[in-house]
């Protein structure tokens, strides 16, 4: 299969700018520096290729991803970096045999991973996001609520979410963030201070494991800031519509795009906005617009809902309408 053969708008990963940013990760975060978060791709195929660099610990958003990650063999050590009220399905996975630590911030978290038959805690402390997580104060009061109720408390985590894309002052700022994680860490014990993202895995040296996701495939947000990775992730689209007035219409639009980082890149083209199936662009400089029928690859300014839109990704060789489909992988963490 050629790309040309696709039925747009699909989701396409170019194969070696892939390989180059899990092997750059890798360097910089060996082994069990880098807990992957699997939000970001949805995909076990990919998620396997993050354990053969020997990330055998992974990050969860859902507990979907818990599940549909232990069902591939990929159990060894998984995260669930979110609180729950019902944990019986996590109580499920691990009575299969697969290890399972919850995010817990609350009493009520932690009963709800107690009674659900989970085994393993973490304590998640708000760091300076107004998301979830305890105060630091109060750690240690649910780190021993935990203990009480039969629960192993493996350390903290904290999510510095609101520095990823940050250009001034992220090392001074995610610093200000650890020590309010670390600090809850000295009440609460345990081996794991868990924390970051693609957009600190650089300058968050606090943390004894870093929960990147989005670096593998990356996004034109992330691109902005300068990382050290590649736009390995595009989605194709073709051109439907060419108006003698100076635009073009590609038949990709909200529901093949995440949008909350803002419109997709198209290079060489000026977006002017997109619907729900479509996006409208003009040609930059005064270049000619493609024609009806052309090929373009998309790039979308937020990986992780972008790809949680499609069914599936093309694994290709090449930028070219002839460039080879080398696989199809399933995006089969979908879904909640």
């Amino acid at each position: 299969m050629r790309v040309s053969d696709l039925q747009t708008p699909a989701l396409l990963v170019e194969r070696s700018l892939l390989e180059q940013n899990l092997a750059t990760m890798s360097a910089a975060l060996p082994g069990a520096r880098l807990r992957p978060h699997v939000k970001a791709h949805k995909t076990t195929a990919l998620a396997r290729l993050q354990a053969a660099q020997g990330h055998r610990g992974f990050t969860c958003a859902t507990i979907r991803e818990v599940e549909g990650m232990a069902a591939a063999g990929l159990g060894d050590d998984l995260l669930l970096a979110n609180e729950v009220l019902d944990a019986r399905s996590l109580g499920a996975v691990v009575e299969g045999g697969a290890r399972v630590t919850v995010a817990v911030d609350s009493a009520q978290t932690v009963d709800a991973a107690a009674d659900g038959g989970v085994r393993e805690v973490v304590v998640d402390v708000e760091v300076g996001l107004p998301r979830c997580g305890c105060d630091p104060a109060e750690a240690g009061r649910i780190a021993d609520r935990a203990r009480r109720r039969g629960l192993e408390v493996r350390g903290v985590m904290g999510y510095e979410g609101h520095l990823m894309l940050e250009t001034e002052r992220k090392a001074e700022q995610t610093e200000e963030c650890m020590s309010r994680l670390l600090a809850a860490h000295a009440d609460v014990g345990g081996d794991l201070v868990s924390a970051g993202g693609t957009g600190t895995y650089a300058v968050n040296t606090w943390a004894t494991e870093i929960q990147a996701g989005s670096y593998a495939l990356m996004d034109t947000a992330y691109a902005a800031t300068g990382l050290p990775f590649g736009q390995a992730l595009t989605v194709l689209a073709r051109v439907v519509s060419v108006s003698s007035k100076g635009w073009a219409v590609a038949d990709l639009g909200l529901k093949s795009l995440g949008m909350d980082h803002g419109n997709p890149t198209l290079p060489g083209m000026l977006v002017w906005f997109c619907s729900d199936e479509h996006t409208t662009f003009s040609a930059e400089d005064g270049s000619a617009l493609p024609a009806v029928g052309d090929l373009l690859r998309a790039e979308p300014a937020h990986v992780d809902p972008t790809v949680a839109l499609h069914e599936r990704m093309h694994l290709v060789d090449g930028a070219g309408p002839d460039a080879e489909v080398l696989e199809s992988w399933a995006v089969d963490l979908r879904g909640w």
